[in-house]
């Protein structure tokens, strides 16, 4: 079984050229898939590549995917020509100098075009940085996708847990020793005893509002149905995949079940494996919400 959250990320970085560059991505839950995207300028069209590889991939959860490009901003290196140097230093000596008019000066041959030259840093090639992105979506994907799936095995012990107490709260609710026949007689007979002794009041009567209340109290459609829905459930884990979607109707359905045991019961013991099933539930209920 693979389950997986909705929960991860992902960082995919490299260099090409003089170019830095990162990909990253941050998933958490949502309840449908929304893969927000900010690249820089010029760069929309590998970013949309990308979104499509998660949307492809992920089937829920809310996505913030970026790419961030570094370029180093070091000085341009300087260096002198000097094959010209020496050769325009050749040149002036070959000419008198006229009178009144000084030599030609070292710092006035540096100051002619071309003498002194900048090395431009080099530029990444736009070919080869298109297929390192491209590769470090890829990458991206597959490392986002192991995240989630880390974070899901460990979100199915923790609901194959809760789901294993729900059901022995259940099991405890059918065994209950309140729920027995003569249990329930006993206590509607004291309860009509105590009416009768207090006035005159018809115990025929008083019979069929008891056995309509009895009816009422019966408990036994909510159990069927917690079986039911906790037996759905593990089929739904030993299954896998995206199966958040049930899960949390599951939940909702167990909590309406519960709610219904709390309110019929009419014991004490009987309540407070009812809370004590609703609290269990409420927690199966939170984890699921990241479950993709």
């Amino acid at each position: 079984m693979i389950l997986s959250s909705m929960t991860g990320f992902a960082r995919a970085a490299g260099t090409t050229g003089p170019v830095q560059w990162a990909w990253e991505v941050r998933s958490v839950n949502g309840r449908g898939l929304d893969v927000r995207l900010r690249v820089p300028n010029g760069y929309d069209a590998v970013g949309e590549v990308a979104r499509a590889a998660l949307q492809k991939t992920l089937t829920r959860g809310q996505c913030q995917l970026s790419l961030n490009l570094t370029r180093p901003e070091a000085p341009p290196r300087m260096r002198i020509n000097e094959a010209l140097l020496a050769s325009l230093a050749a040149a002036v000596a070959r000419v008198p100098c006229p009178a009144g008019m000084a030599p030609a000066s070292l710092d006035g041959l540096l100051s002619l075009r071309g003498v002194i030259e900048s090395d431009e840093e080099p530029t990444a090639d736009a070919e080869a940085l298109a297929h390192d992105l491209a590769a470090g979506v890829v990458s991206l994907v597959t490392d986002l996708v192991e995240a989630r799936r880390t974070e899901g095995r460990q979100l199915l012990a923790l609901v194959q847990g809760q789901l294993a107490e729900m059901a022995r709260l259940t099991q405890a609710a059918e065994e209950c020793p309140a729920r027995k026949p003569e249990a329930v007689r006993a206590r509607l007979s004291a309860t009509i005893a105590t009416l009768v002794a207090a006035g005159s009041l018809d115990p025929d009567r008083l019979h069929q509002e008891a056995v309509l209340l009895a009816a009422k109290a019966d408990v036994r459609e909510e159990l069927d149905r917690l079986q039911a829905h906790l037996a759905n459930a593990a089929e739904l884990l030993a299954a896998g995949g995206p199966i958040g979607r049930k899960l949390d109707f599951l939940a909702q359905e167990l909590g309406r079940e519960a709610n219904t045991l709390c309110a019929k019961a009419n014991d004490i013991t009987l309540s407070r494996i009812g809370l004590d099933l609703k609290a269990v539930v409420e927690q199966f209920r939170e984890q699921v919400q990241n479950v993709e």
